[in-house]
């Protein structure tokens, strides 16, 4: 039998509206990724590499990055090179190649097989970009603390701070 009910609130978002619901024992039992930034693994190919270079500075700013985040971000990168090549492939070639019988006559167009590689890899991004908060949407679930909002620009901290 699957689990039931909506997925558990994290303390810090119940923290974040008020909620009377936070247990000190709940919150020491939630599980925390360890602080700093993943090392770009060696293993990745040029491109993901300037991908890898691109992203982690905004995650980290975002405050969304920790270590342990290294593996999956490493496969973002990777399938974001795949997506890149498949789609510079599709711009070169075109999305059809014509079949021809054997007098030479084209009977039809064919997708090329990047085409559809590309159509999964751009799903299988979508995805983890998702998780990492890289679409506006999934933005919009992700809560700051008003204090790091205040940290993060200091100039306006004085209108985000009680008292």
């Amino acid at each position: 039998m699957g689990k039931r009910g909506p997925k558990p609130t994290p303390t810090a978002v119940l923290k974040l509206r008020g909620s009377t619901l936070v247990s000190r024992r709940r919150e020491a039992s939630e599980v925390r990724g360890p602080d700093g930034i993943p090392d770009c693994p060696d293993w990745l190919d040029d491109e993901a590499k300037l991908a890898w270079d691109e992203v982690v500075p905004m995650l980290d700013g975002m405050g969304v990055l920790k270590r342990i985040d290294g593996k999956a971000l490493a496969r973002y990168c990777r399938t974001w090179s795949r997506w890149r090549k498949a789609e510079q492939f599709i711009e070169s070639k075109g999305e059809v190649y014509p079949l021809r019988d054997d007098s030479g006559k084209v009977k039809c167009f064919m997708p090329w097989p990047q085409v559809a590689i590309a159509n999964k890899l751009a799903q299988q991004l979508t995805k983890l970009e998702t998780e990492f908060g890289m679409t506006p949407s999934a933005r919009a679930r992700i809560q700051i603390p008003v204090s790091d909002v205040g940290t993060m620009n200091s100039a306006k901290s004085r209108f985000f701070e009680a008292g």
